[in-house]
């Protein structure tokens, strides 16, 4: 049996409330094909390759993390990804820092990953990351098991002491090193840092992962695909398969 867009909307605006967005970004339902929903796909991005694998499994209904309309659009070609998604009959609903900042989102999701006790965890950087306690364990030993579990580039900065106190900020989090740093972290795990962050890193002799964006980030497509299926087991959901890093790394 078919559902409507407007009530997984619902279910994903209870999971990820709007209000938790910040002032700058775009969330909500963002195309609405007005079509009834019989599969969905999840995913970090939604692609030309994305949109394709939706309709080659009749999907209806695409969910992200990252807006597919961001930018106000001046001009739109039969290529681009919303004129695709309306060709095609397929909506789009896209959770982006709501679902940073959400409980069980997209930096608790990270925080599990990463072994950050759920007791006692804290959130900063506008609410989008979280910091507390873990393990003792090693700058490099954290670096090593992000590359193993989350599949993406990784690059580091090593401290000055074992890491017990951790803060995690997924995507480009690497702004939030200082504020970090402030709360008594010894390393931050984040997806993108600039240059001057590394230095400050190293200045402070406090740790800095840094693990890709997608890497960081592409597992709450699971996590989505799974609060939607257990809502909604009438529906074909799948996180996709051409959610992948954009990336390719040199070994």
């Amino acid at each position: 049996m078919s559902v409507t867009v407007q009530q997984i909307l619902g279910l994903l605006q209870a999971v990820a409330p709007p209000a938790l967005a910040l002032d700058w970004d775009n969330v909500g339902l963002l195309v609405d094909a007005g079509t009834p929903v019989d599969g969905v796909l999840t995913t970090l991005d939604i692609t030309p390759a994305v949109v394709r694998e939706a309709v080659e499994n009749d999907c209806q209904l695409i969910v992200s993390h990252h807006p597919v309309i961001f930018h106000p659009i001046k001009s739109l070609h039969a290529d681009d990804v919303p004129a695709l998604l309306m060709k095609n009959g397929i909506s789009a609903i896209c959770m982006h820092t709501n679902l940073d900042a959400a409980p069980g989102g997209v930096n608790d999701t990270l925080c599990d990953i990463l072994g950050i006790a759920a007791e006692g965890r804290e959130s900063f950087a506008e609410g989008c990351g979280r910091i507390g306690t873990t393990m003792p364990t090693t700058v490099e030993a954290l670096a090593k098991f992000c590359a193993d579990t989350l599949h993406s580039g990784v690059k580091y900065v090593n401290g000055q002491k074992p890491v017990t106190c951790l803060a995690e900020v997924s995507g480009g989090g690497g702004s939030y090193l200082q504020e970090a740093i402030d709360l008594g972290a010894d390393c931050l795990v984040t997806g993108e840092a600039a240059h001057h962050i590394a230095l400050l890193a190293k200045e402070k002799g406090v740790g800095l992962v840094v693990a890709g964006h997608w890497g960081t980030e592409h597992a709450v497509a699971d996590v989505l695909a799974a609060h939607i299926a257990k809502q909604f087991p009438q529906l074909a959901v799948a996180h996709a398969e051409a959610d992948k890093d954009p990336y390719s790394y040199l070994l």
